[in-house]
């Protein structure tokens, strides 16, 4: 009996396996052939959230909602949000900070799937007991997962939590800064902002509404762009385009359409003048 119902599927399972398994695959695909990060982390994330479907269908709830509410709507959004702040580009990917890494990395891959087809080859199907069985025994989803995690796995669980927090704790040591000079006072700043700062808000970007990205500078009452419309940023790595030449070029092509309109708005009035 167990064995049939490891093997029969209905149409159901059928249809959403192999529509969402061939999504998934897909995504995991582009997330590794994508030139863009940001396009990758959207990939993963899309990935992710099928997982996690895979999870709920399968009666995982508990995982599932964690897949969901963890991974992916808190650490994949929070690696999202920092390669866009970061601004990573397919220019930086062919960089390698580390000689040998794609290789050391090819190889990490290799060995991780032959591990992962060894795992499925020696899988056995003849003693599935299925996850209402295994829910059953000890009362529910979530219960059966806290008396493995908490009882049986307790060591590993927290090592895991340990090697977490030494990671965070190191980031910040290794991101903080320390100060060489006196902390200034809120008189201090607020006198150095009135004292040559720009006090007004900084003009947007873009040029006439045509162009609104945060890399075109805007224009001057005499054409030339202004250093104030764009990010310091975006400044020193060189990634300003420079529209103004084709902005005064539009801007000449409609004065001289304006005037050829005015010269013959005036002609009609002139021979009605005459007459």
């Amino acid at each position: 009996m167990n064995a049939l119902a490891a093997t029969a599927t209905s149409t159901g399972e059928a249809v959403q396996f192999w529509v969402l398994g061939s999504v998934a695959v897909i995504g995991a695909l582009s997330t590794i052939l994508m030139r863009r990060a940001v396009h990758s982390a959207l990939c993963l994330a899309g990935t992710m959230i099928i997982l996690a479907v895979f999870y709920l269908a399968n009666g995982a709830y508990f995982l599932g909602v964690v897949q969901i509410v963890v991974y992916t709507g808190a650490i994949m959004m929070l690696f999202l949000f920092v390669v866009m702040l970061v601004g990573v580009t397919a220019a930086d990917s062919l960089k390698e900070t580390l000689k040998g890494q794609r290789w050391l990395a090819l190889a990490c891959g290799l060995g991780f799937g032959t591990l992962l087809i060894a795992g499925i080859g020696n899988a056995s199907m003849s003693t599935f007991n299925g996850l209402g069985k295994a829910n059953a025994a000890r009362g529910g989803n979530v219960e059966g997962l806290a008396e493995l995690i908490f009882t049986k796995y307790v060591f590993a669980f927290e090592l895991t939590g340990a090697l977490l927090i030494t990671a965070t704790i190191g980031a910040m040591v290794l991101t903080h800064k320390e100060r060489t000079e006196r902390a200034k006072t809120q008189r201090e700043m607020s006198e150095e902002r009135v004292r040559g700062k720009h006090l007004p808000p900084l003009p947007a970007p873009g040029v006439y509404a045509r162009h609104n990205a945060v890399d075109i500078a805007g224009l001057l009452p005499d054409g030339t762009p202004s250093e104030l419309t764009v990010m310091r940023t975006l400044r020193d790595r060189g990634q300003i385009r420079d529209v103004s030449s084709e902005a005064m070029a539009d801007l000449k092509a409609l004065e001289q359409r304006s005037e050829e309109r005015l010269g013959r708005d005036q002609e009609p009035h002139e021979e009605g003048a005459a007459k």
